[in-house]
């Protein structure tokens, strides 16, 4: 490794990239990515076959190369920094892979994840397969599980894994750091635990976010600290985050701004838009109607 060039040693940590969070890939993704030859890629991938023979299989019906069982990571990724890559969409450790969406929405800000728990569950996201877990819950403990994930989400204080949970039969929420153990299993992935059916993630809320009426003297600290135009920030989120960033930023849910303490510099205006949103017990002063009981705190494990 030490007598190859720069540019050699990136294509191979494209490579070794996308079969560790990937799973696979092809000659022709290498070709396109780095704009070579063929004769140039096969090169690439024939010295990798050099280091890390036992890595890769080649797949005559797929004409791609997987990642076998044995894989080990020709290049040491760091946790912290593979997170905050695969949030931007980029890869290896030497920005090489701008080409693949990750299934992952925002690093976290409390504990890193095992980086190969990290990349079973993106692999898994991306070829839309199911994994066999050993999770450690808060409510039920140490417990086996099979789950159907669909993306990763940094929620401010810790990454989870948002996925379709087989035992309950519900779409929820799974601290990475809880999972001990993972590997990806073969199973029929149906309908209704494919993303496309996960209705809290799909749905998009609209928060109009104020400074607090009674708690700020000056609203106009607020209004710049959060680049509000016409004194209110306009976001949209998913509303299977809703509750998190809510939470993060101490925002007042109440209807009528009713919660006094000084740690709640914001104001949620159209608090209505909340309704049926399933992590509402971390909106702080927001009161359900009766209707949304069954749906309150039955999204996170």
């Amino acid at each position: 490794m030490d007598n190859l060039s720069h540019a050699q040693k990136q294509r191979l940590a494209y490579i070794d990239f996308r079969l560790m969070f990937v799973g696979h890939f092809a000659r022709s993704e290498v070709v396109s990515h780095f704009k070579m030859g063929l004769s140039n890629a096969t090169r690439d991938i024939n010295l990798y076959k050099e280091l890390a023979g036992n890595n890769l299989v080649y797949d005559n019906a797929e004409k791609r190369y997987f990642q076998t069982e044995a894989f080990t990571p020709l290049f040491d990724y760091d946790a912290q920094k593979a997170l905050s890559q695969l949030k931007h969409h980029l890869g290896d450790s030497l920005d090489a892979m701008s080409d693949v969406k990750f299934p992952v929405e925002a690093p976290s800000h409390l504990s890193i994840p095992n980086i190969y728990t990290i990349a079973t569950l993106t692999q898994a996201a991306l070829n839309n397969k199911a994994i066999k877990l050993d999770y450690i819950s808060l409510e039920s403990g140490a417990s086996s599980r099979v789950i159907i994930p669909h993306s990763i989400v940094d929620n401010g204080l810790r990454w989870h894994v948002r996925a379709f949970d087989t035992k309950s039969g519900e779409f929820r929420d799974f601290v990475v750091t809880r999972i001990t153990k993972a590997k990806i299993i073969e199973q029929e992935i149906k309908e209704h635990q494919s993303k496309m059916a996960d209705n809290q993630w799909l749905r998009i809320v609209p928060l109009e976010l104020v400074p607090h009426p009674t708690n700020i003297k000056h609203p106009k600290a607020i209004e710049l600290d959060y680049n509000m135009q016409n004194g209110a920030l306009n976001i949209e989120v998913r509303a299977a985050v809703a509750g998190y960033l809510l939470r993060k930023l101490n925002v007042d849910c109440s209807s009528d701004a009713n919660l006094e303490s000084p740690e709640h510099q914001l104001w949620l205006r159209n608090s209505p838009a909340l309704y049926g949103i399933s992590n509402l017990q971390l909106a702080a002063g927001y009161t359900p109607h009766p209707s949304e009981k069954n749906y309150i705190g039955t999204n996170h494990v």
